[in-house]
């Protein structure tokens, strides 16, 4: 994933805090007879900051949710997201020796691989995602309104549809024209995500409409154009939302876990400094 400039700044300050604490760990495991270990004075160092920016990470939720934090750009705090989360795992590591020693610090790693990771995938799926949208869904739309836009796709069909009644067309053209209407495109148009449905397919839906091309005369095909860009929309609607889906599902994993780690890493400071 290229880095673009405004990231730049960021990603700077996370190699230099990272750089100096590994040149600085070397130095205290060649001058600590006992070996590195997190109650000493520089594995409480590396914990605190490993932590601190924890809780800088974890301010961006709370940016979000409350209307009087919100203190500066939130492309800015996410940036400071991305790169001061992506070094808290190697500091927490320094922090501990990279061992970890009982049930709780066992737990606390385990699940802060799980959130590092997760956090790892969604900056993956955030960068490439919207240009997946780009290509696959030029027709995209605001995805609180398809449900609607959606209702209005089936209106136009089926004015379409009825306008072809005052037409001179052959009556038995029309009942055909009509039967494959009600059996395949209205079907497809009331539920568009049901699968198996042949029109949610762009291969088979070119099939059924060169087919009906082929059997219904030439004064219909303007109308089987038209209702074939409308369903050709209703898939693009149905990408946009497994898009979607794939672009914050992630978070369910990511957020809470990441609210329970922070949570945890307090009681574990606070366990490690009286104890």
């Amino acid at each position: 994933m290229r880095i673009d400039r405004t990231h730049k700044p960021w990603a700077t300050m996370a190699a230099i805090i990272l750089i100096v604490s590994v040149v600085i760990y070397v130095w205290y495991v060649l001058s600590t007879p006992g070996g590195p270990r997190g109650g000493t004075f520089w594995g409480l160092v590396f914990g605190s900051v490993g932590y601190a920016l924890m809780l800088y990470a974890g301010l961006l939720g709370a940016r979000k949710k409350v209307p009087v934090w919100r203190l500066g750009k939130a492309q800015t705090w996410m940036r400071g997201h991305i790169w001061m989360g992506l070094i808290t795992l190697p500091l927490i590591l320094l922090h501990g020796g990279f061992a970890w020693r009982g049930p709780l610090t066992l737990v606390l790693m385990t699940l802060f691989f799980i959130v590092w990771f997760s956090g790892i995938f969604g900056a993956i799926l955030q960068h490439y995602l919207p240009t997946m949208i780009m290509t696959r869904v030029p027709l995209e739309t605001i995805y609180e309104e398809i449900p609607h836009v959606r209702s209005q796709l089936v209106v136009e069909a089926e004015e379409l549809v009825g306008a072809i009644a005052g037409n001179e067309i052959e009556q038995d053209d029309k009942v055909r024209f009509r039967e494959a209407y009600a059996g395949t495109i209205r079907p497809f148009l009331d539920a568009p995500e049901k699968p198996g449905v042949a029109l949610a397919d762009e291969e088979k839906a070119d099939i059924v409409f060169d087919s009906l091309r082929r059997s219904l005369p030439i004064d219909l095909h303007g109308t089987l154009d038209d209702l074939e860009n409308i369903c050709e929309e209703e898939r693009q609607f149905t990408r946009q939302k497994k898009i979607y889906t794939w672009l914050h599902a992630w978070l369910l994993v990511h957020v809470p876990l990441s609210i329970a780690l922070l949570v945890m890493g307090g009681v574990h400071a606070i366990i490690a400094l009286r104890y």
